[in-house]
């Protein structure tokens, strides 16, 4: 039986991307990528959070691409497979971490939300939702 495996995260980049090439030639890229949820708690009605960071590779063509566009702070949607590693740091604190390496990303726009930056687009729906309806059936563009 195959199998399938698909995750997407929708965060903000956490680090500028770092390109590198390994020893066959290939391509890639790591960045982080932080993931917040936010609740309230049921029982105290405290605000609560919890943010996860992922651990993002990009290989080949999509490595570059990453490199060439992906900023710290940007709000990124990737979309691969994840890994979860365990480790040991210096001190021999246990340690673990989520590797996600990524098929496609979607860079979603600023974490200011300041699309002037190249990180969206700057268009105002309002003007063409308010706009009045055509008075003559002609002037349906469909």
């Amino acid at each position: 039986m195959a199998g399938y495996e698909q995750t997407i995260v929708v965060g903000n980049v956490g680090r500028d991307p770092e390109l590198r090439y390994t020893q066959s030639g290939a391509a890639v890229t790591g960045f982080s990528v932080a993931v917040t949820t936010r609740w309230t708690d049921r029982q105290t009605n405290e605000r609560r959070e919890k943010t996860n960071w992922y651990s993002v590779s990009c290989w080949g063509r999509l490595a570059e691409v990453a490199n060439q566009y992906v900023r710290k702070g940007t709000q990124i949607m990737v979309v691969g497979t994840v890994t979860a590693r365990a480790w040991s740091d210096q001190g021999g604190e246990s340690r673990a971490s989520l590797d996600l390496r990524a098929d496609n990303f979607q860079l979603l726009g600023s974490r200011n939300d300041n699309m002037d930056n190249g990180g969206g687009s700057n268009y105002n729906y309002d003007d063409d939702y308010n706009a009045p309806p055509p008075q003559n059936i002609d002037d349906i563009p469909f």
